[in-house]
């Protein structure tokens, strides 16, 4: 075993000070401990952040939801602000993992998990993610579960969160403590696609802290989350869907849509272009193709993740359809 220091944090201010170069923040654990057991994490030490008061989940302001970090998942999910005015959202979080796991984790910590690509994991193989420039076997190798947008020469890995997607979907705000002060990042906004620097999954810099998510007025209209996956339980998603529709019942017509897509890059996907496609549009199965296929002309398979196209295209039409019925 590879020894580090721990130790706990009583506030933000004093987890700030500890933080140097070789430290990590410690929530749940349920990412970081398996990826230092793998030898893909390595941290000089661990500043353990969980007994911060960032535990609750509160209104904000208006009506509007301020979610703290260290909020564990399956409260999350079971909130009966979170079930009865943000239902897309519990029902991703509880698209992921298991309950044991859903028991620790922590929402700062769903966002800011590792991506889970057979190469990254495996410290034997070169990965860009892991060590820069050392290549990235993904490409030529085994990539039938990575991206099929926004990838890179560098990186083809994507992001696992079901939580980030539905959050993308919402238009939440992370609020984020460090040295330089505070600050708010939106998503989409806070997680990188890859380009030339991999290594780097999100805009934060050394030694910040997230200390909120923050949800805006729930959107008008219906909202889902669906996710296809290799198994039924405990498995990361090939495609997932984010979606909410607002149709105006007179005309049947669409007035709003926002969707975001998981399991297709090294972000949760916002779908803008299949946005402004549907926006005005009468809300038919084959406005919801044409909207689909319209994101999907921008995506770039590799050779044995193509399936992905038709699945994300199926699943954005039958999201669509189920919110209309």
């Amino acid at each position: 075993m590879r020894l580090f220091e721990y130790s706990r944090a009583a506030d933000a201010r004093e987890a700030l000070e500890r933080f140097r170069p070789g430290t990590m923040y410690l929530g749940g654990g349920t990412n970081l401990v398996d990826l230092m057991r793998l030898g893909v994490a390595r941290p000089d030490s661990l500043v353990d952040v969980t007994r911060l008061p960032y535990d609750t989940i509160d209104t904000d302001g208006g009506d509007g939801l301020r979610i703290g970090a260290a909020v564990r998942n399956s409260d999350l999910a079971a909130h009966p602000a979170v079930r009865d005015r943000y239902p897309m959202l519990a029902r991703a979080v509880l698209s992921g993992a298991s309950g044991q796991v859903r028991n620790m984790a922590t929402t700062a910590g769903n966002l800011l998990q590792r991506t889970r690509c057979p190469y990254f994991q495996d410290v034997s193989r070169p990965c860009n993610k892991r060590r820069p420039a050392s290549g990235c076997p993904a490409i030529p190798g085994d990539h039938e579960n990575l991206a099929i947008f926004g990838h890179s020469e560098h990186c083809v890995a994507t992001h696992p969160s079901d939580m980030a997607v539905a959050l993308a979907a919402l238009g939440a705000q992370v609020h984020v403590t460090g040295p330089a002060g505070d600050r708010v990042v939106p998503i989409p906004g806070l997680h990188r696609l890859p380009g030339a620097a991999p290594e780097r999954d999100t805009v934060l810099v050394p030694g910040e802290l997230i200390t909120a998510v923050v949800l805006p007025p729930p959107p008008p209209g219906r909202s889902h989350y669906r996710k296809v996956r290799e198994r039924a339980s405990f498995a990361f998603a090939l495609v997932s869907v984010a979606a909410v529709l607002d149709v105006d019942e007179a005309s049947g017509t669409v007035r709003d849509c926002r969707l975001a897509l998981g399991g297709v890059a090294h972000a949760p996907w916002r779908a803008e272009r299949a946005e402004a496609a549907l926006r005005g549009a009468p809300a038919t199965e084959e406005e919801f193709i044409r909207a689909a296929e319209a994101e999907l002309a921008e995506a770039r398979p590799l050779p044995r993740n193509a399936y992905k196209v038709p699945l994300a295209r199926n699943l954005i039409v039958r999201t669509l359809q189920e919110l209309v019925r």
